[in-house]
């Protein structure tokens, strides 16, 4: 995962993403790599406390250089899309864990990011909110954005298409779900 989101370099081979070879960037390049083409989504929501939930969702717009005007018009449509018109302004500790990880969401598809990663993204919630944030999942993914999700929960792994299950660091399956939820 890490190699994937840029946060890593391969120690050998290649990794193209969008047609750019990722694996012989600079820090600076993969750093906007990283703010343009990957959304990340984590299952502590690393959501910053002291902001309101759009302020939250419109500081990757900052380092993208969109102008304020936009970045809060941008950060409210992805709020609305996520269904959290009615929770801009209220901070993280103001709402429940599935609205913070709706924000976290948020946050990542800000930039419609090529490629949004997603590491546990339900681990820290409870059985209905994480059919939720599957349904957005899916819904995401119908719009067209690649998503990459780690999961170690059966249940929350049959709504992917694709299924590669890991065991010591190797590939141990690689299928294609026939009959994905939802």
């Amino acid at each position: 995962m890490n190699i994937i989101g840029c946060l890593d370099t391969p120690t050998s081979g290649t990794y193209i993403l969008n047609g750019k070879d990722v694996s012989r960037m600079t820090d600076d390049s993969l750093a906007e790599i990283r703010n343009s083409e990957i959304g990340f989504v984590f299952q502590v929501f690393n959501l910053l406390p002291r902001n309101t939930a759009l302020e939250n969702v419109m500081l990757p717009l900052i380092y993208a250089g969109k102008r304020k005007a936009e970045r809060k018009q941008m950060a409210e449509n992805t709020l609305t899309e996520v269904g959290l018109a009615d929770r801009m302004t209220h901070r993280p500790n103001e709402l429940s864990g599935g609205q913070r990880q709706r924000v976290a969401i948020a946050r990542a598809l800000v930039n419609s990011p090529a490629l949004l990663l997603a590491d546990e993204p339900t681990g820290n919630l409870d059985s209905k909110i994480s059919e939720e944030i599957m349904k957005l999942f899916a819904e995401i993914h119908r719009k067209g954005n690649t998503l990459v999700m780690v999961t170690h929960e059966h249940d929350i792994a049959m709504h992917a298409h694709r299924i590669i299950h890991l065991k010591d660091g190797e590939v141990e399956s690689d299928e294609i779900n026939p009959n994905p939820i939802y």
